[in-house]
């Protein structure tokens, strides 16, 4: 007799380098995943760049908004990445998971490590550039930052790509449509049912 308990949502950790790609590669994934899966919009304090939607990439607000936030135990993470604060809502995350959506959360690597922490079970994803050299192509060429703090997340790098053997899933971002066909094949493996991946 099956269970009829309602299954519970995975919970996927995406995180990487600022400027890698992480939200071009989700784009196109949630361009052709659309049931049972959301993204779960975190919260900043840092300006949103030209392409990004207030609700939609994250929920920008000011640095005292943030801290009541903090104060209310609102956040299952929230950490400071380049001078700005992140955090993600704990609320929206449980009932999502309760309710058997799978919730991707894209944060900064030191979320990543407080999420990974409290579920231990979460499938963790790092995507990694080719190089040093082109991801400060990459963040030279969004023109969206000085030097000093271009330097800053360089640096910032560095320390993150020591922690890469942390994460269950490596994806190096070399071409886009490679990094987004590795990360449907690893979304298709992890929610698909034992008896399809013959596990014991």
């Amino acid at each position: 007799m099956k269970n009829c308990l309602k299954k519970q949502g995975k919970l996927f950790v995406v995180t990487g380098p600022s400027g890698v790609g992480k939200g071009t590669i989700l784009n196109k994934f949630f361009e052709n995943n659309k049931e049972n899966v959301c993204y779960s919009v975190s919260m900043t304090t840092r300006k949103p760049r030209p392409v990004e939607v207030d609700g939609v990439n994250y929920f920008f607000v000011s640095k005292e908004e943030f801290e009541k936030a903090v104060k209310n135990d609102e956040f299952l993470e929230w950490a400071e990445y380049s001078g700005n604060y992140y955090g993600t809502n704990k609320n929206f995350v449980y009932e999502k998971l309760n309710n058997g959506v799978n919730v991707i959360l894209e944060i900064e690597t030191q979320g990543a490590k407080k999420v990974m922490e409290k579920f231990p079970d979460c499938i963790s994803i790092f995507f990694a550039p080719p190089s040093i050299e082109e991801l400060e192509h990459r963040l030279r060429g969004r023109h969206t930052e000085d030097e000093a703090s271009i330097q800053k997340r360089l640096n910032a790098v560095k320390l993150e790509l020591c922690c890469i053997e942390n994460y269950k899933y490596n994806i190096i971002n070399d071409e886009v449509e490679a990094a987004y066909n590795k990360l449907q094949a690893v979304y298709d493996y992890e929610t698909s049912d034992k008896e399809e991946r013959n596990d014991d």
